[in-house]
């Protein structure tokens, strides 16, 4: 019986093979660019031993081999060969327009990453947000990639989520619904005047998509791998499932109030499209409506928000608040992620070694790119949304600025007290190392946005 048993389910795992194996399709014909065409830039495509074969080309713009069709959902598989140290990438649900920047290609690029920062296999929103899901919120999958040999590709987007292997790795595990469908393309990177990169290449072979039973056929995603998501004032299954909860629903005050007041400010902050604005006044701190914190407290916990500042203008998320100390003008005191733009607003240059820039904890230690050194914060903008991400566990307290660590200290550590000594913070007995407070977003005199702000207790 076992043996009946084993046989019946070798010939299911046969069958399902043989199955998968037929719904694939090729997307390249391993002979020409029939189905494809060139796009912005003049580097060089051939096609050799059935192979696409891109060459980087001195002083033109990054070029697109692209797909004439458009997908939607699908599974791609790909590998590719790359023994320079030249960016590359694939895009995917990709766009070029007239009404875009005159046909720049934009859309989710499947990075390739030959640098020491490692982000192969991350996902970059190309000529739009950015980076979406930087590596440095999967590390493991920053050794996936490998230098001068064929490295395999495995891309899964299906409805709103995109995930991404190398090698067998997962990288990304992306969940956004900017865009829907557009067409896949091959990338070789500008190279400016990098005369030492003239003539780089990357190759691409067995290139293959699949667009029917994709539910049957997609991966089981790595347990380790967190999710990213940038849906708008929603939490997604998995992050339901992790014990996320929202903070703010997205039209009303429910949870919020003022923070030295007992209900939620009546005029100031405006609840309109799916954002939470302070409307901007004179730029004097809480002169205004004030700031406003949540009803509950949180000691250990992780907090994810957006935002989306004016020019020249400040605020801050601020944790660990107490509400009940300073009683009079300014704001509430608690710890503060700092919300700034360090370009036009004075405060940038002000305090120690830049304290007060965006990304900081305010007046004590300031926002670097801890995730990967010797490279800038990855701020996008003004006018543009940007993620925070402050995570509390133990005593132990990190500062995310677009999903790379920017801060991280110890609130209990003799050298945060040291910090607090000789900060604007002296004069509040225990400053940040109160058991628990409500999260505060502050009123600065300045307009600045909110959405997406959610929350799990760890």
């Amino acid at each position: 019986m076992m043996k009946r048993t084993l046989i019946l389910v070798l010939l299911a795992l046969a069958t399902n093979a043989l199955l998968a194996q037929e719904n694939w399709k090729p997307l390249f014909n391993g002979k020409n660019f029939d189905g494809w065409k060139q796009l912005n830039g003049k580097a060089k495509y051939t096609v050799e031993d059935g192979m696409v074969v891109g060459t980087t080309v001195l002083k033109t713009p990054n070029s697109f081999m692209a797909t004439e069709k458009t997908y939607s959902d699908f599974i791609l598989e790909y590998e590719f060969y790359l023994d320079t140290d030249m960016n590359s990438g694939v895009q995917i649900r990709s766009l070029s327009t007239k009404e875009y920047r005159d046909g720049r290609v934009h859309g989710y690029q499947v990075e390739i990453d030959p640098s020491e920062r490692g982000y192969t296999g991350g996902i970059y929103d190309e000529a739009r947000r950015g980076w979406l899901y930087p590596l440095a919120r999967n590390p493991k999958a920053r050794t996936a990639f490998k230098m001068s040999k064929w490295n395999k590709v495995r891309v899964e987007a299906i409805g709103n989520s995109i995930n991404t292997w190398v090698n067998g790795v997962q990288c990304s595990r992306l969940v956004d619904d900017l865009t829907a469908e557009g067409f896949i393309a091959l990338q070789v990177h500008g190279i400016g005047d990098r005369d030492h990169l003239e003539g780089s290449q990357v190759k691409w072979k067995n290139i293959r998509i699949m667009t029917d039973n994709l539910q049957a056929n997609r991966w089981d995603a790595d347990p380790d791998v967190p999710e990213i998501s940038y849906l708008k004032n929603q939490l997604t299954e998995y992050e339901s499932r992790q014990g996320w909860r929202l903070l703010w629903d997205g039209k009303s005050s429910a949870g919020w109030k003022g923070a030295k007041i007992q209900n939620f400010p009546e005029k100031g902050w405006e609840i309109k499209d799916g954002e939470l604005t302070i409307l901007g006044k004179d730029g004097r701190e809480s002169a205004g409506p004030g700031d406003i914190v949540t009803i509950n407290s949180f000691s250990d916990f992780e907090l994810v928000l957006e935002f989306k500042i004016t020019e020249g203008a400040n605020s801050g998320i601020k944790y660990f608040v107490d509400p009940g100390l300073n009683k009079g003008a300014g704001s509430a005191i608690g710890c503060e992620f700092q919300v700034l733009d360090d370009d036009k607003h004075p405060d940038a240059k002000m305090g120690v070694s830049g304290n007060r820039t965006v990304g900081s904890l305010y007046d004590l230690i300031t926002a670097e790119n801890l995730s990967v050194p010797g490279r800038g914060k990855q701020f996008k903008g003004v006018g543009n949304w940007n993620v925070a991400r402050i995570v509390s566990k133990d005593g132990k307290v990190e500062h995310w600025l677009n999903n790379e660590k920017v801060v991280e200290y110890d609130r209990f550590s003799q050298m945060f007290r040291a910090l607090v000594a000789y900060s604007k913070y002296q004069k509040w007995d225990n400053f940040g190392q109160w058991p628990e407070g409500p999260i505060l977003l502050q009123d600065h005199g300045d307009t600045v946005s909110y959405r997406s702000i959610k929350i799990r207790e760890l």
